[in-house]
C-alpha cells in the first residue's frame, strides 16, 4: 500500500453550469493529482438551491465518492427521501433530530477508511446544534477502537480512518476556530458556504490541512456564481428578486491534500482551479 494518499475537496457546484463544469474537469483533476478520494458540496447544484436526484447522480457519475452540502440541501423536499436511500449524501450534521439523511459517511477504499462529516455553523446562520461537540460525538464513536480501521498499519496498530471535514459556515472566526480545534483529530477541515476561494490554505500544528473557503464550482463572472444584474438589482431596491445562476468563464475550485495514511497528517495542500 502507499504511504500517502491525496483528497481532493471540491467547492460547492452553482447551477447546470457547475454540473457541466465538474463532469468535464473532474475526471482531469483526478488523472491530474493522482487522487485517490474526491468529495463535492453540491448543495447550489439545482438552479443555485438545493439538489436533485439526476444532478446527484451526475456528480457521482464524474468521480466524487461522497455528496457533502449545507443549509440550502433542504430547498427541495423530495430530495430528503433520496438522502434517506443514499449513505453518501451527506447533510450536516448538527441538525437537530430527526433530520432526513446522515451526517457523516464512513467509506472505505483501495484498503483506507475515509470518515466524511459534514457540519455547518451557526454564527450569522440559523443557531442549530453545535457543531464542535457534534464533531466531538462522531469521532469517538468512529475511530474507537473497535471501529479504528480497516488494515493494520506500522507496527500492527489499527489506522484509524483519515477524517475530511466540510464545515459550511459564514463566519471566518467560527471556520478558523474549528481548524485548530479538530487538529490533531481530523486531516482536512474544508471551508464552504461563502463561494470565494480564500488564500489561507495552511497545515495547522497537528497536521491537518485547512482553507477558510473552497470556493466553487460555477461561474465566474457573476456574484457568487449568480447572475450580477439581479444582485446589483436587489442590493438597490431590497426587494428579494430570484436569484439566477450565471453560465459564462466557468472554474472548478478546491483543493488537493496529500495525507500520509500512517499518522493520518496532512503533508501538503494546495488551492485548485481548473
Amino acid at each position: 500500500m502507499e504511504r500517502y494518499a491525496t483528497v481532493l475537496i471540491i467547492g460547492d457546484v452553482c447551477g447546470l453550469a457547475g454540473i457541466k463544469t465538474l463532469e468535464a474537469g473532474l475526471p482531469l483533476l483526478i488523472a491530474r493529482e493522482k487522487a485517490l478520494f474526491v468529495t463535492v458540496n453540491g448543495e447550489n447544484a439545482a438552479d443555485g438551491y438545493g439538489l436533485t436526484q439526476e444532478l446527484a447522480d451526475r456528480i457521482f457519475a464524474c468521480g466524487a465518492d461522497v455528496i457533502t452540502s449545507g443549509n440550502h440541501i433542504w430547498e427541495k423536499r423530495d430530495f430528503w427521501l433520496y438522502m434517506e436511500s443514499q449513505p453518501r449524501m451527506l447533510r450536516p450534521a448538527n441538525y437537530p433530530q430527526p433530520a432526513a439523511g446522515n451526517g457523516s459517511a464512513r467509506i472505505e477504499k483501495d484498503g483506507l477508511c475515509f470518515l466524511v462529516i459534514n457540519l455547518q455553523g451557526r454564527e450569522y446562520m440559523k443557531p442549530i446544534d453545535c457543531p464542535f461537540r457534534c464533531f466531538d460525538r462522531i469521532f469517538d464513536a468512529e475511530t474507537s477502537f473497535k471501529n479504528a480501521g480497516l488494515q493494520e498499519g506500522a507496527g500492527g496498530k489499527p489506522r484509524r480512518p483519515l477524517v475530511l471535514v466540510d464545515f459550511h459556515a459564514e463566519s471566518v472566526k467560527e471556520k478558523e476556530a474549528f481548524g485548530f480545534y479538530a487538529d490533531g483529530r481530523a486531516s482536512v477541515v474544508a471551508g464552504t458556504h461563502t463561494h470565494v476561494q480564500t488564500a489561507d490554505e495552511k497545515l495547522l500544528p497537528l497536521g491537518c490541512a485547512y482553507i477558510t473557503d473552497l470556493g466553487m464550482t460555477g461561474s465566474r463572472a457573476g456574484v457568487i456564481g449568480m447572475k450580477k444584474e439581479i444582485c446589483i438589482k436587489r442590493a438597490l431596491s431590497h426587494i428579494q428578486v430570484r436569484m439566477e445562476c450565471a453560465e459564462e468563464d466557468c472554474a472548478i475550485q478546491g483543493i488537493a491534500v496529500k495525507i500520509d495514511v500512517e499518522t493520518a497528517r496532512a503533508l501538503e495542500i494546495k488551492r485548485i482551479e481548473l
